[in-house]
Formats: structure tokens, sequence, C-alpha cells
């Protein structure tokens, strides 16, 4: 993150684009617990789904502040 008032030498810019473009995976596979717990947890509620999608949508039309460019 830049500090106020500052600019990001080449060096701290291509370190950025570098993590810009690694690999962000799970850093390891779950463990056979974690999978019966995930498969023991309750469905989720329909409003629940439908809320995040709305959130979703509303997300990716956002424009100016907040807007995220990929």
């Amino acid at each position: 993150m830049t500090t106020p008032g500052t600019t990001p030498d080449d060096h701290t810019r291509a370190e950025d684009e570098r993590d810009a473009q690694a690999g962000h995976g799970a850093d390891r596979a779950p463990t056979p617990e974690e999978e019966r717990e995930a498969e023991q947890n309750p469905p989720v509620a329909p409003e629940s789904a439908q809320a995040y999608e709305e959130a979703l949508e509303r997300g990716a039309s956002v424009k100016g502040e907040g807007q995220i460019d990929l």
C-alpha cells in the first residue's frame, strides 16, 4: 500500500505485478474431519442465496469510488 504523498518505485511496481499474477489457492487440502464437518452444514436458505446473488450483481456494476478494476 502506498503511503500518501509518495510514488512507488519500479521495484515496488514489479513486485506488485508479480504478486498479482501469482497463484492464490488453498495452502493444503481439507482434512477428513473438515470434510465431514462441511458435509454436515445445513443448506443455505434461499433468501440468503438470493441476497448474495443480488449483492454480486450490484457490486459488478459499481462505477467510480469502490469500483474494482481487474
